[in-house]
């Protein structure tokens, strides 16, 4: 007879196991001993990626959300190989009859045609330009970007349009495409937010295992900087008695590699995460698994999500209130956010139809 194993941690993920909540399941999965050990060997074996393809016949995705500061994205990959366990994406995979915790990760789909997509949605003539944000949902800099260059291929179609784009990401592979944001930087054009949640390597390696080390996203920043490109920090998501006691130095080693402006997010469990995190709390920090669990719950109106606009990235109560003025001083001591972040439309151009058409001026 096989017994069901326990989940636990695997080296190089993020996610404990495939959750078992999923809300769309049309089949359910277990770790089981089958007497021979292989389901033992598997946990210790790393865990492959598996790149597929998205064929989705568009490439921007509208959003209506108030408390967000744009209305449109690209999102070049669904799934994330980062393996952030907070992740709030996660949640899109069940809707691939995939799990959002360890397939996440693991099955990755890139949309190759994303910039010849583009190309043509920005030709329509009804096309009127705003601010593209690349990396809203999953990251544009994931590591199947450096093979697949397709966030690249994205930037030198919204380029060529002199179309306003924002990026957030984890990653320094985003100092690669310094040449092209950099010009548009100069023409008000582009900004990047480098999202640093902690400068622990040890707890970075555990929170977001396949993203680059906190030290090498500030260099990636210094870099875009000395680039022309304007740049900040993102430090999402603060969590309660893991990483919120850094808040303060974060901003200010931002500052240090030259960041202008800064933002943070609350950690945030909607759907599959909240049993995910639990999972991860478990494995990693059992000791504070109900301490932080409750704090999330206090600032969330007894719950472990609040899906309500205006509150949902800050939470509510007296830690999020804390929290929110720490951020505001910190930001007032090192010069954050002094600028405007508004960016230039009227230089829109609609680019060719065709990419292999030549412009007759």
């Amino acid at each position: 007879m096989s017994d069901e194993l326990p989940d636990q941690a695997r080296k190089g993920r993020g996610a404990v196991s495939n959750a078992a909540s999923a809300r769309f399941p049309q089949q359910d999965r277990a770790l089981v001993d089958d007497g021979w050990d292989s389901a033992l060997e598997d946990l210790d074996a790393p865990t492959q990626t598996i790149v597929g393809r998205d064929a989705s016949r568009t490439a921007i995705t509208y959003n209506q959300s108030p408390d967000v500061p744009f209305d449109r994205s690209i999102n070049p990959y669904k799934g994330c190989e980062h393996g952030c366990i907070y992740c709030f994406a996660r949640p899109t995979h069940a809707y691939l009859d995939l799990s959002p915790g360890l397939d996440f990760e693991t099955q990755i789909f890139a949309k190759e045609t994303a910039a010849e997509l583009l190309r043509a949605e920005l030709a329509k003539p009804s096309y009127e330009p705003a601010t593209i944000t690349l990396g809203a949902n999953t990251d544009p800099y994931q590591p199947v970007e450096r093979e697949k260059r397709i966030t690249r291929s994205i930037l030198e179609v919204l380029a060529e349009a002199n179309h306003p784009v924002c990026i957030v990401t984890k990653s320094a592979l985003v100092a690669r495409d310094a040449d092209i944001l950099g010009e548009m930087g100069a023409k008000g054009l582009a900004r990047v937010m480098l999202s640093i949640t902690t400068q622990d390597r040890e707890l970075a390696r555990t929170l977001e295992p396949r993203a680059t080390t906190p030290e090498r996203r500030f260099a990636a920043l210094r870099q875009l900087r000395e680039a022309g490109v304007p740049a900040g920090v993102l430090t999402a998501p603060m969590i309660p008695a893991i990483n919120d006691h850094e808040l303060e130095g974060l901003l200010a080693a931002a500052t240090e590699a030259g960041a202008e402006s800064a933002g943070y997010v609350l950690l945030r469990l909607p759907h599959e995460i909240k049993d995910l995190f639990a999972e991860w709390l478990d494995a990693h920090f059992p000791d504070r698994k109900e301490r932080v669990l409750n704090r999330v719950q206090a600032m969330r109106g007894g719950k472990m999500n609040d899906s309500q606009w205006g509150t949902r990235l800050r939470g509510e109560g007296e830690y999020a209130d804390l929290l929110e003025r720490r951020f505001k001083l910190a930001c007032a001591k090192h010069g954050l956010n002094r600028l405007g972040t508004a960016q230039r439309t009227d230089l829109f151009t609609p680019p060719a139809k065709d990419s292999r058409q030549m412009s007759m001026f």
